[in-house]
């Protein structure tokens, strides 16, 4: 019985650290495209400027960082950062390669935020902050994966057929 106790005791607790964990930012933008061609998911890139940039850090916070979109992301997305701080350390050639991907990407202002298919075809843009709550980034995320192609289109809701009066009772 002690052990039953345990064992279900480990299990709540795993299972909790799982939910609370956040999901996986990459750096690497290839690999990140190799990955999500292999699993069939999104890339999600955040241009942000993580230590300076105002909108960037209220977007994390507000919704990066919470449970439902973690949730949603560690099976939907392929997640890149793209950060360009001001007084963050960070290595050069990382610096050298996301000033590259600002530039190609054009993201002209933080954050912005481009998510790719698959095959690495834009598929949504937004530049600026949004006031949106995790659930809205989930329904567009679920939007543009049909739009990718990685998921099929929600069926029409079926009719439902009229109802038949009660017979009259004479």
């Amino acid at each position: 019985m002690t052990k039953n106790l345990l064992a279900l005791a480990l299990f709540f607790c795993l299972s909790q650290a799982l939910e609370a964990a956040d999901a996986k930012w990459h750096t690497d933008l290839p690999e990140a495209q190799a990955l999500a061609k292999k699993e069939k998911k999104l890339v999600f890139i955040d241009f942000t400027g993580s230590d300076w940039c105002g909108w960037c850090m209220k977007l994390k916070q507000e919704v990066f960082s919470t449970p439902e979109f973690n949730n949603y992301a560690r099976t939907n997305l392929v997640l890149v950062e793209v950060d360009l701080p001001r007084f963050k350390p960070m290595s050069p050639e990382l610096l050298v390669r996301n000033t590259k991907l600002q530039e190609q990407y054009r993201a002209e202002g933080f954050p912005t935020i481009i998510v790719l298919d698959a095959a690495g075809r834009e598929v949504w843009r937004l530049g600026g902050y949004v006031d949106a709550k995790p659930v809205q980034w989930i329904m567009t995320m679920e939007s543009l994966k049909v739009k990718a192609g990685l998921a099929p289109a929600p069926k029409a809701p079926t009719p439902v057929a009229p109802a038949t009066p009660a017979p009259k009772k004479a």
